[in-house]
């Protein structure tokens, strides 16, 4: 595939690794034992040096800098900001430290696009700044949000106003104390057709209504800011606080996932080489039966399949960051599916065998393996689980060779 980094990019990608080797991995323990301190909801001081640093580098909103406020810029392409997104994969945070980090790039990008002046202005610019976070709130506990069209949650209109009734869940971060905004998508027109029930709207965490429910964990994991349901109530909002137009939440939600999605496995990608570079050290401090763990042909051979695979996959995501970039997101669906259900496995496998060769110790809380392999598990049902991004590709394969093939038979859009 003839693509090639520009020269924009190849000197942010240097500066993001300087940023990274004298910034984010000396004070990486620090950011830990702060969080230990302040809790999951809590704020550990040290993003706040974290990210001056990355200001004063003109490291900021990377997936965004025409947004930037008062630094210039233009915006990276997919396949320039690949390279960025791997290396803050490594550590857990050095994407907020950017102000990069999901979910609030994608909320971002939606309120830029689809915002009112009023909602720019009073939710978007302090989100560009990071002084706030912000939880997309979308799948619910009761349907199988793996088809939005599902979603239950309704907003009705009552007047100059919207009232929202319903649970959802999983709304990543929204326990944090600087999550303020919810982005939810719920049903305005239930008779309409099934693509054009949904909406999107813009809901203050503050507003009367909205109240904080249950707080599912990840394989035992309290992540920071959370996972949690999230109940409205009789909640009401103004009119303008609607994200285009009425019946166009499956559409937004279908742009906004396509460069999530590759942002998960360009993260995916840092996890894996961390994963890698954690069992080749344990390798050579470990000895058993005479001999470090290095010297053992099996062990080799983990370490030889885990630098072929993260290498292929790799191409993988580059391949289809270009073309997103040259053909756009919609032609590139089934590369944007096919690397989604390949990345986290491909991870899934080096952090397993990293796991094996640490011992005991790799499942437990003094190595960053577990927490690694469950948040990455949690990947193959994030933002669509394997089995529907399957199901795309295969569609489209079928496609070639049956035009009009529909993937259930009299069910009608």
């Amino acid at each position: 595939m003839p693509y090639e980094f520009s020269q924009q990019g190849l000197e942010m990608h240097e500066e993001v690794r300087r940023y990274m080797d004298s910034v984010i991995l000396p004070n990486e323990q620090t950011y830990y034992d702060q969080l230990a301190s302040v809790g999951p909801d809590g704020y550990p001081p040290v993003l706040d040096k974290l990210k001056a640093a990355a200001l004063d580098r003109g490291l900021w909103n990377l997936f965004l800098p025409h947004l930037r406020p008062g630094i210039p810029g233009t915006p990276l392409s997919n396949l320039d900001y690949a390279p960025i997104s791997e290396m803050l994969g490594r550590v857990s945070f050095a994407s907020e430290a950017l102000n990069c980090n999901a979910p609030d790039t994608g909320n971002m990008e939606i309120l830029h696009l689809y915002g009112s002046d009023r909602v720019k202005a009073e939710w978007l610019e302090p989100l560009l700044a990071g002084e706030i976070r912000s939880a997309f709130s979308m799948t619910e506990p009761d349907i199988a949000s793996s088809d939005a069209t599902n979603i239950g949650l309704s907003i009705d209109r009552d007047g100059d106003e919207y009232v929202l009734n319903g649970r959802k869940w999983f709304s990543s971060g929204a326990r944090s104390e600087r999550c303020k905004v919810l982005i939810v998508m719920g049903k305005t027109n239930p008779n309409a057709a099934r693509h054009l029930q949904q909406s999107m709207i813009v809901v203050p965490k503050d507003t009367p209504g909205v109240e904080l429910g249950l707080d599912p964990h990840v394989f035992g994991y309290t992540e920071r800011g959370g996972h949690p349901e999230i109940i409205y109530r009789d909640v009401r909002v103004p009119v303008d606080n609607l994200l285009g137009e009425e019946g166009g939440g499956f559409a937004i939600s279908q742009a906004r996932l396509g460069p999530g999605r590759i942002h998960h496995c360009m993260r995916s990608l840092g996890v894996a080489e961390r994963a890698l570079e954690l069992m080749v050290i344990r390798s050579l401090e470990r000895v058993t039966f005479g001999t470090s763990l290095a010297h053992k042909g099996l062990i080799q051979d983990w370490i030889a399949e885990s630098r072929i695979e993260i290498d292929m996959a790799r191409e993988y995501v580059l391949r289809t960051a270009y073309l997103m970039d040259t053909v756009g997101n919609r032609a590139a669906a089934s590369q944007i599916s096919g690397i989604k259900v390949a990345i986290p496995n491909v991870t899934l496998k080096v952090i397993d065998r990293a796991i094996q060769v640490h011992g005991a110790a790799g499942v437990s809380q003094f190595f960053p393996l577990a927490q690694m392999y469950a948040h990455q598990r949690t990947l193959r049902i994030a933002d669509g689980p394997d089995e529907v991004h399957k199901m795309t590709i295969a569609r489209r394969e079928i496609l070639k060779h049956q035009p009009g093939f529909h993937m259930n038979p009299g069910v009608t859009n």
